[in-house]
């Protein structure tokens, strides 16, 4: 196929080039760099079956000729980047999503829309199936990015009945793996930073909010086998191993070998307590369900974070700024 994939040099969207054209696709990866990187693709430029280009996706989506299916994965995703960007992700999940529904239209491709876990909100009901419609706070401060894709959701599902388009949404969950940048404000981050520098390990609350972490590579196949389906969704697709805040923070230190201590802070508005996918639905129609046990990724991640240790060091500062969410440790100023 070929494959039209927006926020391609962000860090779920590269892996997702990297797995696409190791099957033998081709890829138009469209980027505005505000939150990815041409350094997560850059081993991919020589590649003549990629085609990088440069563009606000909200804007406009210049792509040359034909594509065979959209994966649209463009958005800021961390706390401090949408709320550095508040009008910009709204803009990217309503403006960006129809441009990129128009393309798949236009051309009869499948289009795959990357939403989250976060238009489940701070849920009443848990664990998470899709036939929850949520808890959402429209105007708190989280909404910038949760309201974004729950319209994003909206718009896709009217193209579908509107117009026929091949729609399939699925709903991500924490992802972690190589390639996130350490001052990105997620929790795994956040931790294998401070662990790797020697700082206090940032844990908001007492810890006992939980999450479901799910490894990159399981993520991308779940996202392959949703492009290469015919399922509309929504679908589920993270690991149902639930863990709280706290347990990571432990296993992060055993893992790094850190002697850093662990501080508590006050939680903030509207932070989720418990979050965990039901994901039968990723089992029965796209055969998925994830392989890479939590402590093998976090190694994977952690010598990832190693390998690129000035960006870890340079990012103690933006670390240690402020606080978004209960399961992150980071500023809303931190830099792009």
């Amino acid at each position: 196929m070929r494959v039209l994939v927006t926020g391609g040099a962000g860090f779920l969207g590269s892996h997702l080039c990297d797995a696409l054209l190791a099957r033998g696709d081709s890829v138009v990866c469209a980027d505005d760099l505000s939150t990815g990187r041409l350094s997560n693709v850059d081993h991919l430029l020589a590649d003549t079956r990629f085609t990088f280009v440069r563009t606000d996706v909200s804007r406009t989506i210049p792509v040359d000729g034909r594509v065979d299916a959209v994966a649209h994965l463009a958005s800021p995703a961390s706390p401090p980047d949408y709320h550095r960007r508040p009008l910009e992700t709204m803009a990217v999940g309503s403006s960006g999503t129809e441009n990129a529904l128009r393309i798949a239209h236009a051309d009869g491709a499948r289009f795959l829309l990357a939403s989250t876990s976060e238009v489940y909100g701070d849920p009443l009901v848990h664990p998470q199936e899709e036939s929850y419609w949520g808890n959402v706070n429209p105007i708190g401060p989280r909404s910038i990015y949760d309201e974004a894709k729950r319209y994003a959701e909206a718009l896709t599902a009217a193209y579908r009945r509107t117009h026929g388009v091949d729609t399939g949404i699925v709903r991500i969950f924490n992802t972690y793996g190589p390639r996130m940048r350490p001052h990105d404000g997620r929790v795994v981050t956040s931790f294998i930073a401070q662990a790797l520098n020697g700082d206090p390990l940032t844990v908001y609350g007492d810890g006992s909010q939980t999450r479901s972490f799910c490894y990159v590579d399981d993520l991308v196949r779940g996202l392959v086998a949703m492009l290469d389906s015919d399922a509309a969704g929504p679908i589920n697709i993270g690991n149902p191993s639930e863990r709280t805040v706290a347990e990571l923070a432990e296993l992060v230190l055993a893992i790094t070998g850190s002697t850093s201590r662990v501080e508590h802070h006050p939680l903030p508005q509207d932070d989720p307590a418990r979050r965990r996918p039901v994901v039968e639905r990723a089992r029965a129609l796209l055969g998925w369900e994830p392989r890479v046990p939590t402590e093998d990724g976090l190694r994977r991640t952690v010598d990832y974070f190693r390998a690129h240790r000035d960006e870890v060091v340079a990012a103690r500062g933006a670390i240690a700024g402020g606080q978004l969410d209960g399961a992150t440790a980071a500023t809303a100023a931190v830099p792009a």
